[in-house]
C-alpha cells in the first residue's frame, strides 16, 4: 500500500510546477490556463488521497464538483481565446493590454 506522504509529495510537486508555469511564462495564455488546470488537479489529488485514507467519500464527491468547474473554466477560457485571436490576431498577453477601460 502506498503511504499518504507519497501522494502529498506528488501533489505538491504538481502544484509547484503549476505555480512555476504561471510565474515563469506570463506571455502565453494557453500555458497559463494549463498551469491553472495543473494546480487544480494537484488539489484534487490531495482530496482523493485524504478521502481514501480517512475512508470518507465526501472528498471524492467534492472532486467531481471541482472537475466540473474546471472543465467549464477551460471551455470558456478557450472560447475567449479563440475570440481574442480572431479579433486581435495574437494570444500574447502583452499585446492584449488594449482591452483596459
Amino acid at each position: 500500500m502506498i503511504p499518504l506522504s507519497h501522494f502529498l509529495i506528488l501533489a505538491a510537486a504538481l502544484f509547484s510546477i503549476g505555480v512555476a508555469g504561471i510565474f515563469l511564462n506570463r506571455k502565453n495564455i494557453i500555458v497559463l490556463l494549463m498551469s491553472i488546470e495543473l494546480m487544480l488537479l494537484a488539489v484534487n489529488m490531495n482530496f482523493v488521497a485524504f478521502s481514501f485514507f480517512l475512508e470518507d467519500i465526501a472528498g471524492q464527491i467534492f472532486v467531481f464538483f471541482i472537475l466540473t468547474v474546471a472543465a467549464a473554466e477551460a471551455a470558456i477560457g478557450l472560447a475567449i481565446l479563440v475570440a481574442l485571436f480572431r479579433n486581435r490576431g495574437t494570444i500574447n498577453v502583452g499585446d492584449l493590454d488594449s482591452l483596459r477601460g
